[in-house]
């Protein structure tokens, strides 16, 4: 694949400017910690107290004529949530290293690298909502903490107190690094409201477009479930549900749910009796089962193993696509063979079943196989999967099916459940033909057609070929070949058509050759990213991949886990909004129970193939529009030098407002920019103005790190969007 061109990240240049009163508190506070650093082989930078337990995270809603959502809870955890000061001698674990993702030439010596930890920064400043002292005031003590961030800590709980009544009783005020101006202007500045639309609490702008839906001069090829979005996003937030809670901890979350944060029954009414979903008291709980396998999904997926042992779940597959999922189930125990599966489903009559697989923890997209291609790069998926999926592939050619073709890996594998398999009614011998006759005219291998005894279904899988071989013996040129000019990777905004690509067999090509068996695919550079082709930071794209994989693992590792006060046993569902290789989320493999949604944007250089070859997944995106997933949907979402990269060309106030309906409350962004751009853009200010908790700032050298946490206020008064509005 040639990456051809790209630019540089923002470079980051050494300074050596300090305030005199920087320095001199710096020394003391040196000083001061000198003694118990002898005896300490790390500092504590930042301290969180745990409150995510029991019935503490239920979050109280005002249910009036103006829809008044207010965060009761917050009044009384605030002084716990609130978080301690970063030591300028630990700031170290902030910043970006200089060599990463730079020239080699500002490379230091790697005995250097590996005491980091030890080293004082010189212009680097940091600071958190706990942070507000003058010079003089009492320092937090952080060797009370030992290391920890979550757990009792009553003591640093109690010190934390002491600081914020210390804060108010004195009026003294941050050293905002990230100026966030007067608290009084911030919510006048951006006047937020909540959105008054049909949709209410689910409301999704690309997907809820009801005037544009009306205008559609057709809907039979499902146009009235794929996006049209307002030419004006939205800049209101989102209303909660009626009694949200803090969504059930993974993997608990995959058994059951709070039903008032998905307040819906009438999948339980219709699909109850296939083990879908059933209503069990305050929860919505999931059996396991499906339409094609009510008796549970692990003895389907271990079915489909016993009869085509190539599939090799977890192994040799490990990228799958669930089309029509449900409420995800197949994808949701796939995770038990160490396999990631995009969940794919539209918002129709099936209510909700995207947003109960993303409360349950389990991947999802709301999509639909409509007119247009799907946002994800050709020949990426080992296995695509559809169980009475509803899709109808046969038809128009087979424009559907071949879809699927070019989304399939050469080798790739179709898994098809469905009633024409092993039903003998009119429609179902029709269709079966169809598919016979349009899957051979594809070249696909019929690997298995069997019977499931247990769950009393059939299964077909069938295999893509690997070779143009067969293409090249085919009596009749039907499916055709695609004109050489298409891009198979172009899936933005882009019309499907009824051809197939050919399969590459150059071996410096990728799709010539299977990925390595997972996990070792994840660490190695694909074997088609070439030394002559330049990567994105500049350098040959395979040092550039292993030095992005470096700088994230060592980002994650000493900033993100122990730096940043967050409680990672809660974090499940992860968005990175600005994707590049995917190092970010190969680096948090380590945190088991996390998965990360890779966004690669649409005018970007195009690495999100590398990010599938890697066993990872993502899709590509427009940041100047609604993502199409439901509200509430992530637990954390980071934003690495996104905001510099569309600055000029989305409102960004509307991408505010949709990073607040993206994630849930008490979720976390994590934003890493050129600091000039954060404060132009008011980044902190436009958040704190919705009421989210500054966890940590940090900047240097013209860069800037930014932790927010969003609570669960809302606005007092409504913006109706015409639009949207039944």
């Amino acid at each position: 694949m040639a990456l051809g061109k790209y630019s540089k990240v923002d470079g980051r240049k050494s300074s050596s400017n300090y305030c005199s009163t920087v320095t001199l508190v710096a020394f003391v506070a040196l000083c001061s910690v000198g003694v118990w650093m002898m005896a300490s082989s790390f500092i504590v930078p930042f301290q969180n107290v745990d409150t995510s337990h029991g019935n503490k995270n239920h979050i109280s809603i005002i249910d009036d004529e103006s829809k008044v959502i207010n965060d009761k809870s917050n009044e009384n955890s605030a002084t716990s949530e609130d978080t301690t000061t970063t030591k300028n001698s630990d700031a170290k674990q902030f910043e970006d290293n200089p060599a990463d993702l730079q020239d080699e030439a500002t490379k230091k010596k790697e005995d250097e690298e590996s005491k980091a930890d030890d080293i004082d920064l010189e212009g680097g400043e940091t600071r958190s909502d706990s942070e507000g002292r003058k010079p003089g005031e009492e320092e937090i003590n952080y060797q009370e903490g030992k290391g920890t961030t979550n757990g009792d800590n009553s003591d640093v709980k109690k010190k934390f107190e002491e600081n914020d009544n210390k804060e108010e009783k004195t009026g003294s005020s941050s050293n905002e690094i990230l100026p966030s101006g007067a608290k009084g202007t911030e919510e006048d500045k951006f006047d937020w409201k909540v959105c008054n639309v049909s949709a209410g609490s689910d409301f999704i702008p690309c997907l809820d477009n009801l005037e544009a839906i009306k205008g559609l001069p057709t809907t039979k090829h499902y146009e009235h479930r794929e996006r049209h979005c307002p030419q004006d996003p939205p800049t209101c937030l989102v209303p909660l549900p009626q009694g949200y809670q803090h969504p059930i901890h993974w993997p608990e979350s995959r058994e059951k749910i709070w039903y008032h944060n998905v307040p819906h029954t009438k999948l339980a009414e219709f699909k109850g009796r296939q083990n879908w979903v059933k209503v069990s008291g305050e929860y919505l709980t999931f059996p396991g089962g499906g339409t094609q396998f009510k008796h549970g999904a692990l003895h389907y997926i271990d079915f489909i193993q016993e009869i085509v042992g190539d599939i090799g779940w977890g192994n040799h597959s490990r990228v799958v696509l669930d089309v029509g999922c449900g409420v995800a189930s197949f994808g949701g125990f796939l995770f038990d063979k160490d396999v990631l599966t995009m969940s794919l489903a539209p918002k129709d009559e099936h209510e909700a079943q995207v947003q109960f697989a993303l409360e349950r923890g389990i991947p999802a997209l709301s999509a639909v196989m409509g007119t247009q291609r799907l946002p994800f790069p050709a020949r990426v998926f080992d296995v695509v999967h559809c169980a009475r999926c509803r899709v109808p592939w046969h038809i128009e050619d087979g424009k559907l099916l071949l879809e699927v073709n070019r989304l399939l890996r050469p080798g790739g594998f179709f898994i098809w459940s469905a009633t024409p398999i092993y039903k003998k009614k009119p429609e179902d011998s029709q269709i079966w033909e169809a598919m016979n006759n349009l899957t051979r005219a594809m070249c696909w291998e019929v690997k298995s057609i069997s019977k499931d005894k247990v769950n009393r279904i059939g299964v077909a899988v069938y295999q893509k070929p690997i070779s143009n071989e067969c293409y090249d013996t085919r009596l009749q040129n039907h499916p055709p070949f695609c004109k050489e000019s298409d891009d198979p990777n172009a899936a933005w905004k882009v019309d499907l058509q009824a051809c197939m690509h050919k399969i590459p067999t150059t071996a410096s090509v990728r799709g010539s050759e299977w990925p390595e068996e997972w996990p070792s695919r994840m660490e190695k550079p694909p074997f088609w990213l070439l030394s002559s082709e330049v990567g994105v930071y500049g350098k040959p794209a395979p040092q550039d991949f292993t030095v992005d994989y470096q700088h994230w693992k060592r980002v994650v590792t000493k900033s993100y886990i122990t730096g940043l006060g967050i409680n990672w046993s809660s974090v499940r569902n992860v968005m990175d909004m600005r994707a590049v290789y995917g190092g970010f989320a190969a680096a948090l493999q380590d945190i088991g129970s996390v998965w990360v949604m890779n966004v690669v944007l649409v005018d970007s250089p195009d690495t999100l193939p590398i990010i599938y070859e890697r066993g990872l997944f993502g899709m590509y995106h427009d940041w100047c529009e609604s993502f199409s997933s439901y509200p509430r949907t992530y637990d954390l979402l980071h934003a690495d030098h996104l905001f510099s990269m569309i600055k000029t060309k989305c409102n960004m106030t509307a991408l505010f407002a949709e990073i607040d309906r993206l994630l849930r409350p008490e979720g976390i962004i994590i934003i890493r920019d050129n600091i000039e751009i954060m404060n132009e853009l008011e980044v902190e200010k436009a958040f704190r103005s919705m009421h989210w908790e500054v966890r940590l700032t940090y900047s240097k050298d013209a860069q800037g790190l930014l932790c927010m946490k969003k609570t669960a206020w809302r606005p007092k008064h409504l913006q109706t969007l015409a639009y949207a509005i039944a």
